[in-house]
């Protein structure tokens, strides 16, 4: 399986967990997945009156840089590890 069918296929996964990630899960996760689908952050950092779109952008720019192979991955492993522990 290629790197991109993984990614869909974790990205497919993740809206299966049974419960709802932590608040530092799901900001990694929209990080990930925004770096590896559109690349770096970009736009102005909303305000702080914008508390939930501050996050997001401060989490998606924590990855600035980052190659979109490397994203996938980091999103795939991410995944995995909501998963198992989701199992137990």
């Amino acid at each position: 399986m290629s790197l991109q069918e993984e990614f869909e296929t974790a990205a497919d996964n993740v809206q299966d967990l049974s419960s709802r990630p932590g608040n530092d899960e799901l900001l990694k996760l929209y990080a990930l997945y925004k770096q590896a689908t559109e690349g770096d952050v970009s736009g102005k950092r909303p305000s702080r009156l914008k508390m939930k779109a501050r996050a997001k952008y401060d989490a998606w720019d924590e990855h600035s840089g980052m190659n979109s192979d490397e994203a996938m991955q980091a999103y795939v492993d991410l995944v995995d590890e909501l998963l198992q522990k989701d199992a137990q």
